[in-house]
């Protein structure tokens, strides 16, 4: 049985996407990839953050989400996730949308365009536990939507 993990999404079983890993034994992160290359301009007011593709899906336990955070180099590449963390829940894992494919949102807050290139670390996964609270009336909808589609049910 399938408790929490990562997965490649559809239509990049081919492009030698690496299922991410911890680089040491007491880290709480996954280390993710970009899925291809990939470049951020410099930000200007009013502009949307870049999407940085990851070519991943990830599965976790139904009182569980992913979150998605920067390294801590990032800021001093740079790089600004424009959500300052993300969240995927369980259920956006292999959704009709888009498969579950998540992706890292970045600005640019550098002097100069920034090149992402396939391989590089974008950010980093932490698995998650939620808490819910006394008498919760969490609506019955089912997502159908790949990416930011919450807000759209």
């Amino acid at each position: 049985m399938k408790t929490r993990g990562f997965e490649i999404v559809k239509g990049y079983e081919d492009k030698d996407i690496h299922i991410p890993i911890r680089k040491t034994k007491y880290a709480a992160g996954y280390d993710v990839e970009a899925a291809e290359d990939t470049t951020i301009p410099v930000y200007t007011p009013g502009m949307k953050p870049t999407l940085i593709p990851t070519g991943l899906k990830a599965y976790c336990e139904p009182d569980e989400f992913i979150m998605l955070v920067n390294r801590s180099s990032g800021p001093k590449k740079g790089f600004l996730m424009a959500n300052s963390i993300g969240i995927v829940d369980h259920d956006y894992y292999g959704n009709e949308g888009n498969d579950g494919h998540f992706y890292f949102q970045y600005f640019n807050c550098s002097d100069h365009e920034i090149i992402v290139h396939k391989g590089d670390i974008i950010g980093q996964v932490i698995f998650q536990k939620y808490l819910t609270i006394d008498n919760d009336v969490a609506l019955n909808n089912i997502r159908k939507g790949g990416f930011g589609s919450t807000d759209s049910q």
